[in-house]
């Protein structure tokens, strides 16, 4: 019988055999060993790269350095230390498009406190009409879904393009469908398209050349790049989306609270704000009841930006880039696949599986990101508290819930919309009673997701802790308290 020690050497020369680019991504080891040696110094086995990056310690001390070594001030003057400011707020817009590799005089990039904001951003200033159209497919985050709450107050309408299933991806059919000629709006355009790059629930990559042929049917495209960057290229000379969300510590952790929008110029012109703030305008009087909007992007920046921390993107995005996100891309993609071979052939004594996968269950066209939940013995899904109770318990960060994708776990869950349609006549109070009036097991599901300095023992850990914590075990009530409202 092998010991541990003997069967971690032949889980990781399988590993290695499977996955020989692995080998290749040996500097993110050395990384983690340095700047992130946080991660062991503390024990902890951090498989939430979908939720937020991690800061290496180089990050936090430019930060601290940049404000010790200058002084900075608010950057609506001509002062000294306002020009500092200013200066490194426009360094790190060059930064952002040089990342992107998008033309200055083609895009801009508007500072926003994250992906959400930038989101708002454009659903609140775009010029939906009636005869519009929002066409949102299935698997967007909330942020982007509840775009069409703008559409619908100006009576445009809201089209949802579906998820198939098994491996809960949209149809190129399907989208093509979607933006089948209608009518042109007084703005010359049909309406706006949303999509994510990659969604945050499946990690299902979409096609990027959608971006061209909803332009072609007469569409601007919102290109949700929120899970897609940390560990992907996205070349806006390339690929030419109208408006791109991001966070920027999904990419590299740090700084928290800056987020971006970068849009293409004659898209942004289309916009119109329905307010004004300070910092965003050229002049306005109060009495006679009008203003002017600056000249420029800031016209889209909600009063003073956090211009202490932007700055910090510029590190951030030459951190990225020093590492190599080729380097990033394969190493998560390695692991991926790992634990999607894994996790898929895990079963109880009575051979039944351990495991529902909810998206592609091998890496092509997919990211870092997989969703899944334990089933019992009996097939039953385990309750996903108590997964993140207990992993919680054994010094595991992973995310359990429905990460604010409604539309992809209807469909993972086979929701239908007469079921939908008949819960939303019935109040409720709790999600408990949501959950058992569509008869579900679970109210969620479990996410692994990996990032640059994620390692096969991290990955190891989290196996060895699901097959010995749930194999033949029972999905008995385990006393959990009620679900708090959603």
């Amino acid at each position: 019988m092998n010991t541990s020690r003997e069967q971690t050497v032949a889980d990781s020369a399988e590993f290695l055999a499977a996955h020989p680019d692995y080998e290749t991504t040996g500097t993110l080891d050395l990384l983690r060993s340095t700047e992130y040696r946080y991660l062991d110094d503390g024990g902890v086995v951090y498989l939430d790269f979908a939720g937020a990056g991690l800061a290496a310690t180089a990050q936090h001390r430019a930060h601290e350095a940049r404000l010790a070594e200058q002084c900075f001030g608010n950057p609506h003057s001509e002062n000294p230390t306002s020009r500092a400011a200013t200066d490194s707020v426009e360094q790190a817009r060059r930064a952002v498009l040089a990342h992107l590799n998008a033309d200055p005089g083609e895009y801009c990039a508007i500072f926003t406190a994250n992906a959400s904001a930038a989101c708002r951003l454009v659903g609140e200033a775009y010029p939906f009409a009636r005869g519009s159209r929002y066409i949102v497919t299935a698997d967007n985050h909330n942020s982007v879904v509840g775009v069409r709450e703008f559409a619908r107050a100006r009576g445009g309408r809201v089209v949802y393009v579906p998820i198939d299933t098994p491996d809960l991806r949209t149809t190129d059919e399907a989208v093509d469908a979607a933006l089948r000629p209608r009518r042109f709006t007084a703005t010359g355009r049909r309406g706006l398209f949303a999509y994510p790059a990659q969604s945050n629930f499946t990690g299902v990559q979409h096609p990027l050349d959608w971006v061209e042929l909803a332009h072609r049917r007469g569409y601007d495209v919102l290109l949700d790049a929120a899970a897609y960057l940390p560990a992907n290229a996205l070349d806006l000379s390339v690929v030419k989306p109208d408006f791109v969300p991001i966070s920027w510590y999904k990419l590299f952790g740090y700084p928290t609270g800056v987020g971006c929008l970068v849009a293409r110029r004659s898209a942004l012109a289309g916009l119109r704000r329905p307010w004004f703030a300070g910092g965003t305008i050229a002049a306005a009087s109060l009495q006679g009841n009008w203003h002017v909007g600056a000249d420029d992007e800031s016209a889209f920046e909600d009063g003073t930006l956090n211009f202490l921390s932007i700055p910090d993107v510029t590190f951030g995005l030459g951190w990225l880039r020093d590492i190599g996100i080729d380097t990033v891309r394969r190493r998560v993609t390695c692991l991926t696949g790992r634990l999607l071979d894994r996790l898929s052939s895990l079963q109880h004594d009575n051979g039944a599986p351990m495991i529902r996968i909810y998206g592609p269950v091998d890496t092509a066209r997919r990211g870092g990101t997989v969703t899944f939940n334990f089933l019992d013995p009996e097939g039953v899904v385990v309750d996903e508290r108590l997964i993140a109770a207990e992993s919680a318990a054994a010094g595991i960060s992973l995310r359990t819930g429905c990460f604010c994708n409604p539309g992809a776990g209807e469909a993972a869950f086979g929701i239908s919309l007469p079921v939908l349609s008949r819960l939303f006549r019935t109040r409720m109070a709790t999600m408990e009673e949501y959950i058992a009036a569509l008869g579900l097991p679970s109210g969620g599901a479990i996410r692994v997701s990996f990032g640059p300095v994620s390692n096969f023992a991290d990955l190891q850990y989290f196996l060895r802790f699901a097959e010995n914590t749930y194999r033949n075990r029972f999905a008995t009530q385990q006393g959990l308290r009620p679900r708090e409202r959603c």
